[in-house]
């Protein structure tokens, strides 16, 4: 099914509607729905190419939920985009029982974007020696990656040696971005001082060690983003109450579920479903979707204490921006207002650490539901009874 090269237009140098037109005549289908979208190409340009219109998905409102976070504070809607039936109801849920119980605390532990830079060394004596000069040159290498940025701010530079290989794992706060590209143009930006000042091979912009967009154990330990936690103390009452269950039952399906079963199964995710909830807030706020895998890391811990139970979620590597990337088109930022969060926040960088809280205690909901809800035996008959 070839064309005339010769005279016929590629995709890129078509518009919106030429593209549609030519697919639809080429491949005999109907795009009548996907031609139905609020943006044009100028608004999305800088998200996407060979634009032919908008892939839709329903958005609910599960909430609201108390948060006493340090940047969140007060009583907040969760705006989550998904297809999967039950979840919003369950996240709903779960905001509930926090709220009855006087509210989830929220911290955030770190706030560090990274990316890995990779060197080649002629030797491992001068793998090391390069270690050596890039930990001394700290300040230098900063100034660098620095150099023209105005909300980027270069915490760290980690080394990694495996044979002759040496990553300079770099790590920086970007404000209210998530700080992706950021981040990538000081990595580059420092490979180029390197390079001038140090006589080693330039490998890559990236050396996988960042980690991005993959699992990895060092997301887990040493986090990427935002390292979150938050918790509630759940009484008794609402344990049997709300999730029709007893707090030893909470605390003996945890370990048995999320702990022992993801330890057994060499999984990188001690929880139930972070995922869910880290997708459906993503979607609808305009956050890199591929990092849900990222998000997908973390810690659900339940532990008795007097009168029920202390619930938390520790989220190892949560990327959340609320300026950048999609979080500019029109019902991206629209989700982010229902959390008060769109745009840059005062001070910088107030907002993405506002929305990463709101996230937080959103997986915590979600938690909390779907282990009452196995505790209970229900999970099947909620799905059931909601026809999906």
């Amino acid at each position: 099914m070839g064309t005339n090269s010769g005279s016929a237009k590629k995709l890129h140098e078509m518009a919106e509607e030429e593209r549609r037109a030519f697919l639809e005549k080429k491949l005999g289908v109907n795009l009548e729905n996907i031609k139905k979208s609020i943006l044009n190409e100028k608004q999305a340009d800088a998200n996407i190419e060979n634009l032919i219109g908008s892939a839709q998905l329903p958005m609910g409102i599960a909430g609201p939920v108390k948060v006493s976070g340090e940047h969140a504070k007060g009583e907040f809607y969760i705006p989550l985009a998904t297809t999967e039936g039950a979840l919003v109801a369950s996240v709903s849920r779960g905001c509930s029982v926090i709220s009855k119980s006087g509210g989830a605390e929220a911290v955030i532990i770190k706030n560090e974007q990274t990316r890995s830079i990779l060197f080649k060394a002629k030797s491992v004596k001068e793998a090391k020696k390069f270690t050596e000069w890039a930990e001394e040159n700290f300040e230098k290498l900063k100034k660098a990656g620095e150099e023209g940025e105005r909300f980027l701010r270069i915490i760290g530079i980690d080394s990694y040696v495996v044979g002759l290989n040496v990553w300079l794992r770099i790590k920086a706060d970007t404000s209210d971005a998530m700080g992706m590209n950021m981040v990538t143009i000081a990595g580059k930006k420092i490979a180029d001082y390197v390079s001038k000042n140090y006589e080693i091979e330039f490998v890559s912009e990236s050396g996988n060690m960042c980690v991005d967009k993959k699992p990895g154990a060092m997301n887990l330990i040493e986090s990427r983003g935002k390292r979150v936690i938050a918790s509630v103390s759940i009484p008794e009452e609402v344990i049997e109450s709300v999730l029709k269950t007893t707090s030893d039952n909470l605390a003996d399906m945890n370990y048995r579920k999320n702990l022992l079963g993801s330890a057994a199964s060499g999984s990188l995710g001690y929880n139930a479903h972070f995922a869910n909830i880290i997708a459906a807030m993503f979607i609808a706020t305009g956050q890199d979707a591929a990092h849900v895998v990222d998000g997908s890391l973390g810690f659900t811990t339940v532990e008795k204490n007097e009168g029920g139970v202390n619930f938390s979620v520790t989220l190892s590597s949560l990327q959340v921006g609320t300026v950048g990337g999609g979080t500019g088109l029109k019902t991206q930022k629209e989700a982010l207002s229902i959390m008060g969060v769109a745009g840059p926040g005062n001070p910088p960088g107030a907002n993405s650490k506002k929305l990463a809280e709101i996230t937080a205690a959103a997986v915590l909901a979600g938690e909390i539901s779907l282990l009452g809800a196995l505790c209970s035996k229900e999970l099947s008959s909620s799905h059931q009874k909601l026809n999906r």
